[in-house]
């Protein structure tokens, strides 16, 4: 909970970083096909603002101790993603920056004891309010790649990559072993010796093991590269990941 002054300070700096991307393209750019299959760039800058609303509603929650859903429904998430789209660049860059603000001047006046209450995401999920603060960051960093305009996993910050994947391989491992699909069975390492302590054990621990640097590793799990640099161990091919994010754990 006390890191939420760093993590707010990292989801501006990431946000600034999206809304240049968005402030280059041209609005037939926003109209071009995005990396999510079905999606334009219109989709995902649209999306990156309606997010920041939506969580900006659950540390309302928190703040209040009323509660109010991430979202009304799925269906008006999806309205409102359909219903922005269409915009042009220069519109969508500023709905991201002033959604964002309004979301960080939420953050900044929840008082302290509120940070513990607990709130629930579209997902069903339950976790503390601080959680928010991550949901958020790792929302803007992985949809800023989403928008396949030059931003990569190469250029995630370090201190993201570190704790998405610490996050990821934890949340992994403490999901139901049902859900690992066709990593069960897998040890997930991080080879970097300053990530050396990041792994996953899903199963057959030692049996077999997928390796590789931390940020190949991350970019793979959640959907953002296709794994080349990791190394399959005995030699196959590389298996497909369940869907990302995972339920949080360690609450």
């Amino acid at each position: 909970m006390e890191d939420w002054p760093r993590i707010l300070d990292e989801i501006v700096a990431g946000t600034e970083r999206v809304t240049d991307t968005l402030s280059r393209l041209t609005d037939d750019d926003m109209r071009a096909p995005s990396a999510l299959p079905g999606w334009t760039r219109g989709h995902v800058g649209t999306h990156i603002a309606r997010n920041a609303d939506s969580l900006w509603n659950l540390l309302e929650w928190a703040r209040t101790g009323v509660e109010i859903p991430q979202y009304p429904s799925m269906e008006a998430r999806n309205a409102d993603l359909a219903a922005g789209a269409g915009r042009g660049a220069g519109e969508i860059a500023d709905d991201v920056r002033d959604a964002s603000a309004r979301f960080a001047a939420q953050a900044r006046r929840l008082p302290d004891e509120a940070w513990r209450h607990t709130v629930r995401g579209m997902a069903g999920w339950q976790f503390p309010a601080w959680y928010v603060m991550y949901m958020r960051w790792r929302e803007v960093e992985a949809h800023h790649v989403d928008l396949a305009a030059g931003y990569g996993p190469a250029d995630w910050p370090e201190p993201y990559v570190r704790w998405a994947l610490t996050s990821t391989l934890n949340d992994l491992a403490a999901s139901p072993a049902d859900g690992w699909g066709e990593l069960a069975g897998f040890r997930l390492t991080a080879t970097d010796a300053d990530m050396a302590a990041d792994t996953a054990d899903l199963g057959r621990s030692g049996e077999a093991e997928i390796s590789g640097p931390g940020r190949v590793l991350l970019a793979w799990l959640c959907g953002r590269a296709d794994g080349e640099g990791l190394a399959v161990h005995p030699d196959g091919p590389l298996p497909t990941p369940p869907p990302w994010p995972h339920a949080p754990s360690g609450f």
